[in-house]
């Protein structure tokens, strides 16, 4: 299935994580996920080498796409991400991120991307200034602005990224791009509302929405903050 971003879907876009999932009921989870206002699902891949934590690979996201009915959207924490981004998109991913600080030729990997018709992203971590972004723009259909550190689930939104989300939003309107800002990490239902007031486009959700008693319900209540 070919995934194709509608105006409307680029105001206000929620994206559970499923780093954050109940990996025993996995099925059950991204059932949840269908049924609710959820847009895309995240899928944090992590390798033990560009970040210290290991989350799952291919297999799993395969295991997303059985029941998928939302765009799948994979976020590459590794080292060489331009090995796998074939064997990702044969999995299921419509959208696949991969860090700035992890490929020395991203251009390349950006083309990558897209020859497989994926939607391609750059991550960038909280330490990585914007202005690295400006010579790639144009060519980019997201940007994923790290909230936290990645590696880990439920870590603590750093405040920051509200001056840095502003600078983006900033260079992408000068640039005429049309590029998504994606924010992943921390979000809640205290920050969500002033993330899209910023200019963001799409919110990673994983521990806030996974340990509500009504995760449905706080989709929802992120959605429309």
């Amino acid at each position: 299935m070919k995934y194709i971003l509608t105006s409307n879907e680029m105001k206000r876009l929620i994206a559970p994580s499923i780093l954050a999932a109940n990996f025993a009921e996995l099925g059950k989870d991204i059932e949840l996920i269908n049924q609710s206002e959820a847009d895309w699902i995240h899928v944090d891949i992590m390798d033990g080498v560009f970040v210290p934590n290991i989350s799952f690979g291919i297999p799993i996201c395969e295991a997303v796409k059985k029941t998928a009915k939302k765009p799948i959207d994979v976020h590459l924490m590794i080292v060489n991400p331009e090995r796998y981004i074939g064997s990702f998109k044969n999995a299921g991913a419509q959208s696949i991120s991969v860090h700035y600080e992890a490929c020395p030729h991203l251009q390349s990997v950006i083309t990558q991307i897209k020859s497989f018709r994926c939607k391609a992203g750059v991550a960038i971590n909280p330490h990585t200034p914007i202005s690295v972004l400006e010579d790639i723009i144009q060519d980019l259909d997201m940007i994923n602005l790290m909230s936290v550190n990645p590696g880990f689930g439920g870590q603590k939104f750093i405040p920051h990224t509200f001056t840095k989300l502003e600078k983006l939003r900033n260079m992408i309107d000068k640039s005429g791009s049309h590029a998504l800002i994606e924010i992943d990490g921390g979000v809640n239902s205290e920050n969500a509302h002033k993330l899209f007031e910023l200019g963001a486009n799409v919110l990673v959700a994983g521990n806030i929405v996974f340990s509500s008693q009504n995760p449905s319900e706080m989709i929802t209540m992120l959605k429309h903050s």
